[in-house]
């Protein structure tokens, strides 16, 4: 007798007859079939005209894209490719096989109605007792655009891109006068394609001025270099409220080259989306000025965010001079200070990287949310929404697994 279990590659059923036998009614896939299930789609629906064939319902596109965000697959042909091997993706696709195409023609289309479902989750999750906003965390990050830093735009470069296709056009101009007619021909079609890149000249010239930048991606126009740790990032500024219990309340991308301009329409956002306003808010001294002190006091809010100088001192130490023309002077400055260095201040504060960095590695280390995929502020930010969609929908799997 053989201590070996049977085994025949061969056998009747590759795949079990009930796929919730095999994976069971805990796994994530029939988690996010069961939040979907409860979504109100119509936004999804109305995108659409009368006209025109059949389509993929736009459940089953939800789902297997917020399934494939939350393992970390932001490629469609990746994920064309899962659906046929994935027994999870197979199960929300309902055993149809959307194409590369049509998957990502549903992730460039449906920008507002992703955005109504990244509200309806956080409401969701508040009526589960998730998403508390007794203190917030707001934080910011660059990711890195679908373009290469090199293949830029500048004046200088587009005038000499200019003068060398002169250059070329007048010597095939010269070669194609002393051949004969027949050689000639293919001359002829290589100076009308220089031609033609000589025309889009003018136009990338306008592009450019009009952007106000000294430099512009040929590849997505709307990114920006912007800096970060180490040097700059050719890409956009992913920015993010989280609440006390690691849930995404409110996000957003934007060109921002500094996060002053953003903490109070962040703030603003999580009231729109939870219908609540947090009790505190956590934030860095990137975001600090005092017109954001006066706001959010204004607002009723807490607010726990120290000044260069001060974030200088807590992290090193030594405390900040305020002799000379280093005195504070301003009141906000001289209470929020007053306020950090006392312990309970200070403990309060010490919470902000416990809250939202730990999202921000999630989201960039273990799901790809490196680099986008598509171009364009608008494409992007849907990316970004799939993303923390996936997020919170984890979040909620691991605190509400019977959902």
């Amino acid at each position: 007798m053989s201590r070996f279990l049977p085994y025949s590659p061969e056998q009747a059923y590759l795949l079990p007859p009930s796929v919730k036998d095999e994976l069971g009614e805990d796994h994530l896939s029939m988690f996010v079939h069961r939040v979907v299930e409860r979504l109100d789609l119509r936004e999804f629906e109305n995108a659409y005209s009368d006209e025109g064939g059949e389509l993929y319902a736009p459940a089953l596109m939800l789902k297997v894209w917020l399934y494939a965000y939350a393992l970390g697959m932001t490629s469609a042909r990746r994920l064309e490719q899962r659906i046929r091997e994935d027994l999870g993706l197979r199960y929300l696709a309902g055993g149809q096989r959307p194409d590369n195409w049509a998957l990502s023609a549903f992730r460039r289309r449906h920008g507002r109605a992703l955005n109504d479902v990244f509200t309806q989750v956080v409401e969701m999750a508040r009526k589960l007792g998730v998403g508390r906003l007794g203190t917030v965390a707001i934080d910011s990050t660059r990711i890195r655009a679908c373009a290469s830093r090199d293949r830029i735009d500048t004046e200088q470069r587009l005038r000499n891109e200019r003068a060398k296709i002169r250059r070329q056009i007048r010597r095939w101009q010269k070669a194609c006068d002393a051949s004969d007619p027949e050689e000639g021909a293919g001359v002829r079609v290589a100076v009308e394609n220089l031609e033609g890149r000589l025309a889009e000249i003018p136009q990338r010239l306008e592009r450019l001025r009009k952007s106000g930048e000294a430099k512009l991606s040929r590849r997505d126009g709307e990114a920006r270099f912007l800096r970060e740790r180490g040097g700059f990032a050719l890409g956009y500024t992913a920015e993010m409220v989280v609440s006390e219990d690691h849930l995404i309340v409110a996000q957003r991308v934007t060109l921002n080259r500094c996060d002053v301009p953003a903490l109070v329409p962040l703030l603003e956002e999580v009231e729109q989306r939870a219908g609540e306003r947090p009790e505190k808010a956590l934030a860095d001294a990137g975001f600090y000025s005092n017109e954001n002190v006066r706001a959010l006091q204004e607002r009723g809010i807490a607010v726990y965010m120290p000044d260069p100088n001060l974030a200088r001192e807590l992290h090193t130490g030594k405390r900040a001079r305020t002799i000379g023309r280093n005195r504070v002077r301003s009141p906000e400055l001289k209470a929020m200070r007053k306020k950090l260095r006392s312990p309970a201040g200070r403990g309060v504060y010490g919470r902000r990287k416990a809250l939202v960095e730990p999202v921000f590695g999630v989201l960039k280390q273990q799901r790809g949310m490196r680099q986008f995929r598509t171009r364009g502020q608008a494409k992007v930010a849907i990316e970004f929404t799939l993303a923390a969609l996936a997020y919170n929908l984890t979040r909620l799997y691991t605190r509400r697994p019977g959902l």
